[in-house]
């Protein structure tokens, strides 16, 4: 019989590999993705794509260099968008609008590749993210009060006089994404064989089993859940992807809980982050859920009434 320490160092041991695999997966995509959107700031590009949506933000109450942040958050993550957010002068009203959208549609190129790996479709999952940030939007400047805050003063954001010092400058960054990325990768890997090992995964299921039933999602979903609210997609996918793989989790249940997903996680980082700037947490924090809630149990009718008719059919 096996040891404490020789159960932990299985745990370890076999981590390694699938960790190692996961992390330079993630990095071919995360790296030039990174620098791409960074070349494209620099030549102003992100910046023009912005002006053309000013017409379609004046219709949600945002001025039109708002875009500029929604896309940001788009293509790289809410740290990037919160950036570009303390370079204009906008109201709390506004920026709680922004930051709502933001926290349904960021990091979509690196969260939408994750999501496909996990068998869901990409073109679904980009156009329910950017469908539910808009709803959203409109909702969310119906309901907020005229008057939310003061305008917030505006800083100069990093700016670079040659592309040799943004070069500089994004290797420093992705040095610190490549550690950030193995560690927590690592980490993760780790835990969930430790979870396994000692059944503790089964018992975090049916602490939340039935609010998982509530979200219209599976038991199977409880753990997996509960990693994408903590830790995000992009830090999760270890976790997530590896259950897929290992078929611990069916197709339908990780599709539902991917359109959960898509639409509210890392409820703990990502919602702090604007909390930190002024940002009321209710406004951004139970839309996402309703909107989450409501998105799934609508996929489940949906599914129900097409089995229904090919049945009668």
């Amino acid at each position: 019989m096996r040891t404490l320490s020789q159960r932990i160092a299985d745990c370890v041991r076999t981590a390694l590999p699938k960790a190692i695999q996961l992390v330079v997966w993630l990095l071919k995509i995360m790296l030039p993705i990174s620098l791409a959107v960074s070349l494209l700031n620099y030549w102003g590009l992100i910046a023009r794509l912005g002006g053309l949506l000013t017409p379609a933000f004046a219709l949600i109450g945002l001025p039109g260099e708002s875009a500029v942040v929604f896309i940001t958050s788009i293509l790289v993550n809410i740290y990037a968008a919160i950036a570009v957010i303390a370079t204009l002068p906008l109201d709390l009203r506004e920026i709680t609008i922004l930051a709502l959208m933001c926290l349904i549609s960021h990091n979509m190129p690196v969260e939408t590749a994750i999501q496909k790996k996990t068998r869901s479709s990409a073109l679904r999952m980009i156009g329910l993210r950017l469908g539910t940030s808009c709803v959203a939007a409109v909702a969310l400047n119906a309901l907020l009060p005229a008057q939310l805050g003061a305008v917030m003063a505006a800083q100069h954001g990093l700016a670079f006089a040659h592309i040799g010092d943004l070069l500089v400058n994004w290797l420093i960054g992705a040095g610190w994404l490549v550690l950030k990325i193995v560690l927590i990768v690592t980490g993760l890997m780790i835990l969930q064989n430790l979870l396994k090992e000692f059944n503790i995964i089964g018992f975090l299921s049916r602490l939340f089993a039935p609010l998982m039933g509530l979200l219209g999602l599976s038991r199977q979903s409880a753990f997996l859940w509960l990693v994408a609210q903590i830790l995000g997609l992009a830090y999760g996918s270890a976790v997530l992807i590896d259950a897929v793989e290992r078929n611990e989790i069916s197709a339908a249940d990780a599709d539902r809980l991917n359109y959960h997903i898509a639409v509210n996680h890392s409820l703990l980082e990502d919602t702090l982050l604007f909390v930190a700037i002024g940002v009321p947490a209710a406004w951004i924090t139970f839309p996402r859920i309703v909107l989450a809630m409501a998105v799934v149990w609508g996929v489940r009718a949906i599914a129900r009434l097409r089995f229904n008719a090919k049945r009668e059919g």
